[in-house]
């Protein structure tokens, strides 16, 4: 059997700001993800990103495909999107009661290539799937959302009992020791962060452990599991980024609106 250990080999996760990363992380916390160049200026200072800096960056990041430009405004690319639908339901994870069934996906197409292989891992991970052995996939059916229609053309999808007792196979897929160390870590660094750049630091770290949430249902989990801690303290994090970006929050993540006043963490003035 393989494990599905994530691949950050520090608990917590934490990786150096770059210029890239803060405007990725802005704009990943906004709904629609974009802003205005003079925008972005102000409000990357307090995390040590200059002007120049800043604009060598965004051409960068357009040159490779991340942002998309319409005048003087950024704005997430495509691909990027699909990755803020998933942090959006990395912090808001539809669930619905679990009856003991469990989602299994059996691999049936051949002959793929490495890098074929490598995106179709990549996407069942992203599923919340794990791997029970080579082309056996699954996980408790506790999830309130379909797979692909394009998995099945590569896949036989089932719903299954396994004879194992359900703690013990959970255990053996997921690492849920390691992951839960990780998020008490980064709770901990998240309390004793105060200036911006190592708040940011700290929840871009977070919201990257929280996409590795397997989101088991409650029976399977761990005692003093801190999935939904870290979930509510990333919440509570981008409702602040928010309101610094002069945003609001609704049941489908932050809203931009013209942004206005000042935040002690982002300071913006028009």
């Amino acid at each position: 059997m393989r494990m599905n250990v994530p691949a950050d080999s520090d608990p917590a996760g934490l990786r150096p700001l770059s210029a890239r990363s803060v405007v990725l992380s802005l704009l990943l916390g906004v709904h629609p993800p974009e802003l205005p160049v003079k925008d972005l200026v102000r409000l990357v200072e307090p995390f040590g990103v200059g002007g120049s800096t800043l604009r060598a960056a965004l051409s960068r990041m357009v040159a490779a495909g991340d942002l998309r430009r319409a005048d003087a405004v950024y704005r997430l690319s495509d691909r990027l999107l699909a990755r803020q639908r998933r942090q959006d339901d990395a912090v808001r994870p539809g669930t619905r009661a679990w009856d003991g069934d469990w989602e299994m996906v059996v691999i049936t197409a051949t002959g793929r290539g490495p890098a074929e292989r490598a995106e179709l891992r990549a996407r069942l991970v992203a599923l919340r799937l794990a791997e029970l052995r080579e082309g056996v996939w699954l996980r408790p059916a506790n999830l309130d959302r379909p797979l692909p229609a394009a998995l099945h053309r590569v896949a036989l999808t089932y719903t299954a009992r396994p004879d194992e007792p359900p703690r013990e196979l959970a255990a053996r897929l997921w690492p849920s020791a390691d992951w839960a160390a990780g998020a008490r870590s980064l709770l901990d660094r998240a309390a004793g962060a105060a200036d911006p750049a190592a708040r940011l630091t700290v929840y871009a770290a977070a919201v990257r452990h929280l996409l590795a949430d397997p989101v088991l249902p409650a029976p399977l989990l761990p005692p003093d599991w801190p999935g939904e801690a870290l979930r509510t303290a990333y919440a509570d994090y981008r409702r602040e980024l928010a309101g610094a970006l002069g945003a609001s929050e609704d049941e489908d993540g932050p809203r931009n609106e013209p942004l206005k006043g000042s935040n002690p963490a982002v300071r913006h003035h028009r």
